[in-house]
């Protein structure tokens, strides 16, 4: 803990909310909205704000990512209880949100999660396919969500959106990845009942309790209605790269015990009764949009505007996930 960590002025902070004295500490792994623990020496809290810099339109919400929040406790799927939302850039420098500080462990390391032996690992690994099914059965007008986005055309949409956030951050010449993001919006499957979306689900994500259930699942910054497949597509991407990208991308399915792609798949397919068949095409999506994502990421380092470790390798692995997407399309 800290009284002045990057990004959080803490004296502001504590004026606003009317406490005693602060101290706070950055929580590593995220590469994207930052997130700090935040204590007054009895309670603790957790506080999410944009990252510092280049912010690309619409990425980094803080009112919708505490919406959904707000929206989901209390159901199905397990999320940290919202407390307070601050619109007001004059605060902190950003707006933010504070919630309940959740005990649990973010898997991220494949040798720590061995640990738990390969049948433990199993039964996490099928619990979070089954949380993202229970998510993906919620129905959005019953928890007021109605509104949270517009399914219609989502995928098409994403494709566009996703190309217009590639340009907003294009700092150099990425090989592959125009020729990536034609062949997706050549190819754009006929999506499933609409559903509401986690955007970034996988097992780092979420926090598990000390009996291997899912406590919390965490950074609903990209959350939204549309198409539930997206989801799967982007699981499935993670757990086919693992452990290629030390530092930047978990290699938690490396853990003996947890699940290949098929098996991830054949589940969800089993919990959900949804038709999976087009599962590449998503996964070649999932590789695009990481691809963007980091190549975001490599242009606010460029610039000096990131905080932690690891950024310097970002920019690096954005080729091999155009790779990625193009073999899954069969492009190369």
């Amino acid at each position: 803990m800290t009284d002045n960590p990057p990004g959080l002025d803490l004296a502001r902070l504590q004026a606003h909310l009317g406490t005693g004295e602060l101290r706070a500490e950055l929580i590593e792994g995220g590469r994207s909205n930052l997130t700090y623990r935040v204590t007054d020496g009895t309670a603790r809290w957790v506080l999410r704000r944009p990252p510092l810099g280049h912010v690309l339109a619409t990425a980094h919400d803080m009112a919708r990512e505490y919406r959904v929040l707000s929206a989901l406790h209390g159901s199905a799927v397990p999320v940290p209880r919202t407390l307070r939302l601050t619109e007001d850039p004059e605060v902190i420098g950003a707006p933010f949100y504070l919630m309940e500080f959740v005990e649990g462990t973010a898997h991220r390391d494949s040798a720590a999660l061995a640990a738990l032996g390969p049948a433990r690992v199993r039964a996490l690994a099928d619990r979070l396919v089954d949380t993202l099914v229970a998510l993906h059965a919620i129905d959005p007008q019953e928890v007021g969500l109605a509104d949270f986005g517009r399914p219609e055309g989502f995928m098409a949409r994403q494709v566009q959106r996703w190309g217009k956030q590639l340009a907003a951050s294009r700092s150099r010449e990425v090989p592959g990845i125009d020729r990536l993001a034609e062949a997706l919006a050549a190819s754009v499957p006929d999506s499933p009942a609409p559903a509401l979306v986690h955007g970034d689900y996988r097992l780092d994500n979420v926090l598990v309790d000390p009996d291997d259930r899912i406590a919390a699942v965490l950074d609903w910054e990209m959350s939204t209605l549309g198409d539930p497949l997206t989801d799967l597509g982007l699981l499935v991407m993670y757990t086919d790269l693992a452990g290629q990208f030390a530092g930047v991308i978990p290699g938690v399915a490396l853990a003996p015990g947890f699940p290949s792609g098929p098996e991830l798949v054949e589940r969800y397919a089993a919990g959900s009764g949804r038709d999976v068949s087009g599962v590449d095409w998503y996964v070649a999506f999932a590789s695009f949009k990481l691809a963007v994502v980091l190549e975001g990421i490599h242009f606010r380092f460029a610039q000096g505007r990131t905080v932690g470790a690891g950024f310097d390798r970002v920019g690096a692995l954005v080729p091999h996930f155009v790779d990625h997407g193009l073999a899954a399309l069969k492009e190369v």
